[in-house]
């Protein structure tokens, strides 16, 4: 075994994390045009080169966390664009994740920042119980009109910090009947394929329940068992992007803990995020010896939907869908994952449907885990960015595949007054086989 000498540099690392990686770049500047706060702000250290260089001068103790190198670390979307176009592999995600926990080490801020980070990260997502009673008073402050009179009086205006971004973003949250667990098992259809397991997430179980359900019988009309385990939470992603790192490990032992004992050739997600966070649990939890074999084993059989549906023809009949749609790409399934056709693959299978091209399709639309609550003037810039484009297209929906982009791109939309519906892409083929995905 090599031992450390003192000719060996020590390993470059931030909050304990591995930043090796800054050295593989070699500052060539392709990432420039790819980055969307650079194209924003046109200043080198708000581009991926140049955080590479704070990171790296971070962990050799050449500067501190001052405030300037704080906002211009905080202002990455984390979107990863920047590794699709980079020629020498950076892993540009793993390095800014890294930064930001050294932030929330160093930096934690103050009393209100701290209570709503134990909320969210602490509190909600740690504990499925307190996410649904959360969903519940959601619920009713926006059926009893809470909700209009807060927001018609202008009391909205007066919430501190970035609670009016967050409030502005709530999604209309379903009844109790729609909020209830997906089935722990949903049987296929017609000859049976094989078996697949089922992330039904945090927020999303919450909020966007009705997309598990479309994925479900999305799935099983393609032939596969669907189990959804019901020791499962949330995956650990958002804390992860947040910089919470002790926590994201916890969430992603307990993911591993509560799918491995399923016999199943997949593990489904429909979340790009938690997808992409998922795929990444062996580097993760690389450094434990007692965790990494298991964590390279489950992150080999997480599939997105539309990677997995896209390897064999829909199955049919087929329902024709007469619209027609755009586009987006999430971030976290075309940077994060390296899933670009698979969807449009789908989409082209679809009889009636007309999809057409959207400008800037990969380009981040400004949610970013929770990016639109902590940074929301430059979400609202790229957000007002997608929608011009999105608005150009003529499209009467905008298809994606993540909830986060699906409430910032909706904001978005009423706030410039069209109609044109955000759709995930599991509704549009659950229409195919006669779903409304309600």
């Amino acid at each position: 075994m090599a031992h450390m000498t003192s000719e060996t540099p020590a390993p470059l690392t931030l909050h304990g994390l591995s930043v090796e990686g800054v050295n593989q770049c070699v500052h060539c500047g392709l990432c420039l045009a790819s980055c969307p706060t650079f194209a924003e702000l046109g200043t080198e250290m708000d581009s991926p080169r140049g955080r590479i260089f704070l990171i790296k001068s971070l962990a050799e103790a050449r500067i501190g966390l001052s405030d300037s190198t704080v906002q211009h670390l905080s202002l990455c979307l984390d979107c990863r664009a920047c590794e699709t176009v980079c020629p020498a592999g950076v892993p540009y995600g793993r390095l800014i994740e890294a930064a930001k926990a050294e932030i929330e080490r160093q930096r934690p801020g103050g009393p209100l920042r701290r209570a709503f980070r134990w909320v969210n990260f602490d509190l909600l997502l740690r504990h499925p119980r307190m996410l649904r009673l959360a969903g519940a008073g959601l619920r009713f402050y926006q059926a009893s009109g809470l909700q209009t009179l807060v927001r018609k009086s202008g009391l909205v205006r007066v919430l501190p910090g970035t609670l009016p971004a967050w409030e502005s973003l709530l999604p209309p949250l379903p009844a109790a009947a729609a909020r209830a667990p997906l089935a722990a098992f949903t049987p296929a259809e017609g000859a049976r394929r094989g078996r697949v397991a089922m992330l039904t997430g945090c927020v999303q179980s919450v909020v966007f329940g009705a997309h598990n359900r479309a994925t479900a019988r999305v799935l099983a009309k393609n032939g596969w068992d669907v189990s959804a385990p019901t020791g499962q939470g949330c995956c650990g992603a958002l804390n992860a992007h947040g910089g919470d790192h002790r926590r994201a490990v916890e969430m992603a032992r307990r993911t591993i803990e509560a799918f491995e004992g399923e016999r199943v050739e997949a593990v489904i997600v429909n979340t790009s995020g938690c997808g992409a966070h998922m795929k990444g649990y062996g580097v993760l939890l690389a450094d434990d010896p007692a965790w990494a074999e298991r964590a390279r084993r489950f992150s080999a059989g997480v599939r997105d939907v539309a990677e997995f549906l896209a390897t064999a023809p829909l199955r049919g009949p087929l329902a024709p869908v007469p619209l027609t749609v755009t586009y987006h790409d999430p971030c976290h399934v075309v940077h994060g994952q390296k899933i670009r056709s698979a969807p449009r693959a789908l989409l082209a299978q679809i009889p009636g449907l007309r999809v057409v091209d959207l400008p800037e399709s990969d380009w981040c639309c400004g949610s970013a885990g929770i990016y639109n609550l902590t940074q929301p003037e430059m979400a609202g810039r790229l957000l007002q960015r997608k929608v011009r484009h999105v608005l150009g297209t003529g499209a009467a929906a905008v298809v994606t595949a993540n909830p986060g982009c699906i409430l910032q791109i909706q904001q978005g939309l009423r706030a410039a007054g069209s109609p044109v519906a955000v759709l995930h892409i599991v509704e549009i083929l659950d229409r195919l086989y006669g779903h409304d995905s309600a």
